[in-house]
C-alpha cells in the first residue's frame, strides 16, 4: 500500500502527524451553501481566513511570532484534510502598528474578503479598535495575547490570558517567594499597561498590604529610560513590575544591565517579556529577572516538544517560542474544532459552538473554553537565563478566567 506521505516534504510529515495527532479530523463533505448561510468566502474546497498583525513598526518584534505560529497550524489542519474537507486560504494584512489602520484593515478582510474568522492583533489598543468592526459587521476574532480583562464578546476567542489569570497569581508568587512589600510600576502608555497597573496596585494594597511607591509611563517605541533607573535607584523598591512592550524593550533592558541594574540588586517581574522579546533584548540582559506567563518554550511536555520541533522545522532552527506565539498558535485549532462541532461556518453557529471545546494537544498543556470565551489555563513563572530560555520556577494549579473580577474594576 502506498504512504502518501512519504512524497511529503520532511516538515510536512511531520504537520501531518500532529494534526491526525489531535483527533479533529473531519470526515465527511457537506456542501457549501449548507455550512455557510452567511456569504463567507467558502467554496466545495476552500476556506478563507485572515491573519491581521504587524509585521513593520514597533509591535513587530512581538507580532511576527504570533502570524509564523497561525500559519504553521494553519498548515497542519491542512495537511490532515482541512476544515468540513475545506483548505484554508489565508489573506494577511499588516497593522502596521497603527490602531486604525487595524481597524481599516480588519472592515477589509470582513468586507470585502468575506474571511470566515481572522486570527490577530497584539496590543489592547489594536484589539479595541478593531471590535466594533467585528461586532458590527459579525466577523470572529481570536485573540492571542495576555490582556487586561473588563471585556467579553460574542466576536472573540480570547486564547491569552486576562489579567487575573496572569497578574494576581505572578503577583502572589513574587511576594511570597521575596517577600516583597514595596513595588514599583512601569509600563508603556496605552490601556492594557494602565489596566493592569490598576488592578496591581488594588492587589498589592488591598490584599498584599503592600505600597506601591512609583508608578510610570512611556509612549510606545520610547527608547531612553534613565529618568526611570535613576527614580529606581532612589526608591529602592522590593519589586520593579514591569509592562513596557515591543521595541521599547529592547532599550529599557539594555540600561538597566548598563546602570548596573542586575537580578542579584533588583528583583523584576515583567508581564510582558516573552522568548521572542529576548530574542531582541539579549539573554545576558535579563538573566535571573522573571516573566509571569501561561507558556514557556522550555515546558516538559510531549505536546510542547511536537511543538517546538515543527516550528523550528518549519521556521528555522534559530526560532523561539513565546506564550503570545503559543496562544496565536492555538487560534486555528480552535476555530477548526468550533466549526466541525457546529458543522457550519457561520459566525454565530461558531461562537455558540466554542464554549466547553478542549485541546488537550495544546503545547501549554491543556485549554478549555469558558462561556465568557476565555480559556481556563495556568499561571507559570520563568526566571530567565543567560541563553535566552526560561526556568519555570513555579506553576499554579488551572485558574478559571474572570474577565470581570468584584472589587478590580
Amino acid at each position: 500500500m502506498h504512504d502518501s506521505t512519504r512524497s511529503k516534504p520532511a516538515w510536512k510529515r511531520r504537520l501531518l502527524g500532529l494534526a491526525l495527532s489531535t483527533g479533529l479530523g473531519f470526515s465527511g463533505m457537506v456542501g457549501a451553501t449548507e455550512v455557510n448561510t452567511t456569504g463567507l468566502a467558502v467554496t466545495d474546497d476552500t476556506v478563507k481566513v485572515g491573519i491581521l498583525h504587524s509585521i513593520t513598526g514597533t509591535m513587530a518584534i512581538s507580532e511576527t511570532g504570533s502570524v509564523e505560529a497561525e500559519m504553521l497550524a494553519i498548515e497542519q489542519i491542512n495537511a490532515a484534510g482541512g476544515v468540513l474537507g475545506r483548505q484554508i486560504e489565508i489573506i494577511q494584512e499588516d497593522g502596521a502598528s497603527d490602531w486604525p489602520t487595524f481597524a481599516e484593515k480588519a472592515r477589509k478582510l470582513l468586507v470585502q474578503d468575506n474571511v470566515a474568522a481572522v486570527f490577530g492583533c497584539w496590543t489592547s489598543a489594536s484589539r479595541k479598535a478593531v471590535l466594533p468592526v467585528f461586532e458590527n459587521e459579525n466577523g470572529m476574532l481570536y485573540y492571542p495575547t495576555f490582556y487586561e480583562g473588563l471585556e467579553q464578546s460574542k466576536n472573540v476567542i480570547y486564547t491569552g490570558q486576562e489579567a487575573t489569570q496572569q497578574i494576581i497569581a505572578g503577583l502572589d508568587w513574587i511576594a511570597e517567594e521575596k517577600d516583597a512589600k514595596t513595588f514599583y510600576l512601569v509600563g508603556s502608555d496605552y490601556i492594557w499597561p494602565r489596566t493592569s497597573n490598576k488592578i496591581a496596585r488594588k492587589h498589592i494594597e488591598d490584599v498584599l498590604g503592600g505600597t506601591v511607591v512609583g508608578e510610570e509611563y512611556y509612549p510606545l517605541g520610547n527608547t531612553n529610560f534613565g529618568s526611570l533607573i535613576n527614580k529606581i535607584r532612589l526608591k529602592k523598591p522590593d519589586v520593579v513590575y514591569s509592562s513596557i512592550v515591543g521595541g521599547s524593550n529592547v532599550a529599557w533592558w539594555k540600561q538597566l544591565k548598563a546602570a548596573g541594574i542586575t537580578s542579584d540588586r533588583q528583583t523584576i517581574m515583567t508581564i510582558s517579556v516573552t522568548e521572542d522579546e529576548v530574542l531582541g533584548i539579549g539573554g545576558e540582559n535579563m538573566e535571573g529577572f522573571y516573566s509571569a506567563m501561561k507558556y514557556f518554550e522550555s515546558l516538559d511536555n510531549e505536546n510542547n516538544a511536537a511543538f517546538v520541533a515543527a516550528f523550528k522545522e518549519r521556521w528555522g532552527e534559530d526560532s523561539v517560542m513565546g506564550d503570545v506565539t503559543q496562544a496565536a498558535y492555538l487560534g486555528p485549532w480552535l476555530w477548526k474544532a468550533a466549526v466541525e462541532k457546529a458543522g457550519s461556518f457561520d459566525v454565530d453557529a461558531v461562537a455558540a459552538a466554542s464554549p466547553g471545546i478542549e485541546l488537550t494537544t495544546a503545547p501549554e498543556g491543556y485549554v478549555k473554553v469558558h462561556d465568557n470565551h476565555h480559556l481556563w489555563s495556568k499561571l507559570r513563572v520563568g526566571r530567565w537565563n543567560a541563553d535566552g530560555q526560561a526556568e519555570v520556577v513555579y506553576e499554579s494549579d488551572l485558574i478559571e478566567p474572570n474577565p470581570f473580577p468584584e472589587g478590580y474594576q
